[in-house]
């Protein structure tokens, strides 16, 4: 990022757009300064501002792993004014991007342990990130489990990677989609994430679980991995609270007492339950 203009975005060109679901994309983002590329660094967890010269930014996780180098990826729903200009773009298309900003997911500390990772919906992208983190650093941890779930067979998000995580024998791949959801070939499980993660009870014993999806169901499942013995410091989620400029300049991220641009988007559940509980 500049030093003289902290609001200064790279130029970042679409190499690929990958269609993902209903309204919802995947861009390849590559830079345009090369050198700038070069110098690039995030970690899993991070997010940043992307952006269409005078239609405004949006935030969003970093949905690649920084283990996979030369590029970015961002995955997005179509929904309000910026979104909408985004998913107009094509292939070969600038737009702009600043970042990176906010904590990261401890994944050093996570050395020697099993992963659960629990998602639902739109929420498996900032899961991606460190999966695949994760994954290209397999031998640094034990179990990896991955639980997933969204409304329809057609709302799952990255079905080609879900169909190579499914046959790696080293992960354990847990796919289900709400009542009513499925179709007729569907395989995987029926019913809402929490209720298939306390049926699938994966032991909690030197296990991280990490956990990201619609509030109502963050709201379910942290009970549920309570009641598995998992301790809220070996719960982790990500937040993504109103965020704005991402530099605590602007206070609409602010809850509680902290700014989930900068003392986020990466919490503890021990540190959610700080929260104010309307939050």
């Amino acid at each position: 990022m500049s030093a003289e203009n902290l609001y200064k975005p790279y130029v970042m060109k679409i190499e690929k757009i990958t269609q993902e679901a209903p309204e919802v994309k995947t861009f390849k983002l590559v830079f345009t300064d090369e050198e700038e590329g070069k110098n690039f660094n995030f970690k899993a967890g991070q997010f940043g501002e992307y952006s269409i010269l005078g239609e405004g930014e949006s935030t969003f996780c970093i949905a690649s792993s920084p283990t996979r180098k030369g590029y970015i990826e961002c995955t997005f729903r179509r929904a309000g004014r910026v979104t909408s200009a985004l998913a107009r773009l094509e292939e070969g298309d600038t737009m702009g991007f600043r970042g990176p900003y906010g904590n990261t997911f401890p994944i050093d500390d996570w050395k020697g342990k099993s992963l659960l990772f629990i998602a639902g919906g739109i929420a498996l992208p900032p899961m991606r990130c460190v999966i695949w983190n994760a994954l290209d650093l397999r031998e640094n941890f034990k179990d990896v489990t991955i639980i997933y779930g969204a409304r329809t067979v057609n709302d799952l998000v990255y079905k080609h990677e879900l169909e190579d995580w499914g046959k790696r024998p080293d992960v354990k791949l847990i796919t289900t989609v709400d009542p009513g959801g499925e179709t007729p070939d569907w395989k995987g499980e029926i019913g809402f994430v929490p209720t298939v993660l306390e049926k699938a009870a994966p032991s909690s014993a030197n296990t991280i679980a990490i956990v990201c999806g619609p509030p109502i169901m963050i709201k379910f499942t942290f009970p549920v991995l309570t009641k598995l013995g998992f301790t809220p410091e070996n719960i982790f989620t990500t937040l993504e609270n109103r965020m704005k400029c991402g530099i605590g300049k602007c206070g609409r991220c602010n809850v509680g007492k902290y700014f989930v641009c900068k003392d986020g988007p990466v919490f503890t559940f021990a540190q959610v339950k700080e929260l104010p509980p309307e939050y």
